[in-house]
């Protein structure tokens, strides 16, 4: 979306092999400077996906995935990224690979004043991975999800409503660990409006229509919808430019198979 290569940094897990190579290689293309632990033993993971009717079902072997290991983070020419970056954004799925290295990345933003952001990923990281969570919460300046995560989210913490916008203003109110920015919750939710919370106040912005017969998968639509955002929000664009931004990326990956895009945005 930036159109600038190596405006952002990836850290992960691959293996040696044949995968992790066309991650290294696709990733690079894409404009994106990858800095990978690489296991000696575990392979890439890899995920089957099951399209029917435009919508899936996804089989994940996290495989390497579930290898990160925050010595990775700590090695000078890794960290010194962290130093660099203003903006972070961890998927919730990391949560059950290496929280210290959540941790690490998120005490940095908070006392440097950088805007740190995840997301809730699953109803099952809700649900399993709560304390884990939990304790990456307050350091959370934009929490992403849906509005199956975001309704899991509250039956998990007992606050017995079902109301997305509801859940999306307790969430921005959880308590902060910095008081330099305010939390804002972004809850997508498919075809309906996306809901943002922040500042006490909930607003709904629309999302661009499309039509059935368009639809090729839903693959990477909630990644391209956080891209989309961040996009904007580097840049210090208001939230309503950051949501069209969002919905934008979506509604261009979801009309694509797979998890791809074409060679240059068309977003104004």
């Amino acid at each position: 979306m930036l159109q600038i290569p190596g405006a952002t940094d990836y850290i992960g897990c691959i293996g040696k092999d044949k995968f992790g190579e066309e991650m290294k290689k696709n990733s690079k293309a894409a404009g994106v400077n990858v800095q990978y632990l690489e296991d000696e033993t575990a392979p890439t993971g890899t995920c089957a996906v099951c399209v029917v009717g435009g919508e899936r079902s996804l089989i994940a072997n996290l495989s390497a995935a579930n290898c990160y290991k925050s010595e990775h983070l700590k090695k000078p020419e890794n960290w010194a990224l962290v130093e660099k970056a203003k903006y972070f954004y961890i998927a919730g799925f990391f949560l059950t690979v290496s929280p210290e290295s959540i941790q690490l990345v998120a005490e940095h933003a908070a006392a440097k004043n950088k805007v740190f952001s995840m997301n809730l990923s699953a109803p099952f990281i809700c649900e399993f991975f709560k304390d884990a969570q939990e304790k990456a919460l307050p350091y959370m300046d934009f929490v992403f999800g849906n509005e199956t995560e975001a309704r899991t989210f509250s039956k998990v913490h007992g606050w017995e409503t079902d109301d997305v916008a509801e859940i999306a203003l307790k969430i921005s109110q959880w308590p902060k660990a910095s008081g330099t920015y305010k939390r804002t919750t972004v809850i997508t939710q498919g075809a309906d409006p996306v809901i943002v919370a922040e500042d006490g106040k909930v607003k709904q912005f629309p999302v661009i229509l499309l039509p059935k017969e368009k639809l090729v998968d839903t693959n990477g639509a909630g990644d391209a919808f956080v891209g989309g955002f961040l996009s904007q929000l580097v840049q210090g664009k208001s939230i309503e430019d950051c949501v069209r931004a969002g919905c934008y990326a979506s509604n261009v990956i979801i009309q694509r198979s797979g998890c791809t895009y074409p060679e240059k945005p068309e977003f104004k």
